[in-house]
């Protein structure tokens, strides 16, 4: 099994940028413990982060993945092009977020992935990570396909 985790605009900032709300471990650190979960269960993961829309989209075009774990960051939010690729290339896919979007400002109520996500792993720093790729290992276990 092959997932493609997504990271959207400013992921490259965690770590640093609001660590109040976001916590103080890199995303390159939490790549690091995914990668290790994912070793443990058999799953192949490849990591791509974007600061921009369209290549996001680009990379779920490719559809070289079985599933993807997404963190569209404010994207999340705003943007319905994103979430036609998502369900465009026709892979499961679950949702995560390092802090609970709903818990903060009125605007990040507004979610365009939850709906059709498998699965949403919110407020849960990036432990929400690791259990979205067991997610998928454990889906893959039982033979489901969404």
């Amino acid at each position: 099994m092959r997932v493609l985790v997504l990271d959207g605009p400013n992921l490259d900032l965690v770590g640093t940028r609001e660590p109040h709300i976001y916590g103080s471990t890199t995303l390159r650190e939490i790549h690091a413990m995914v990668s290790a979960r994912a070793e443990e269960l058999g799953v192949e993961v490849d990591f791509f982060q974007s600061n921009h829309e369209g290549s996001l989209i680009d990379r779920l075009h490719a559809a070289d993945f079985d599933a993807v774990v997404v963190n569209a960051g404010g994207l999340t939010h705003t943007s319905i092009a994103l979430r036609d690729a998502l369900l465009g290339v026709g892979r499961p896919f679950v949702e995560v977020h390092l802090s609970d979007p709903k818990a903060r400002e009125p605007f990040r109520n507004v979610n365009f992935l939850e709906d059709v996500a498998i699965r949403s792993f919110v407020g849960m720093g990036p432990r929400g990570y690791v259990l979205a790729i067991e997610e998928v290992a454990a889906r893959r276990d039982a033979g489901e396909q969404r």
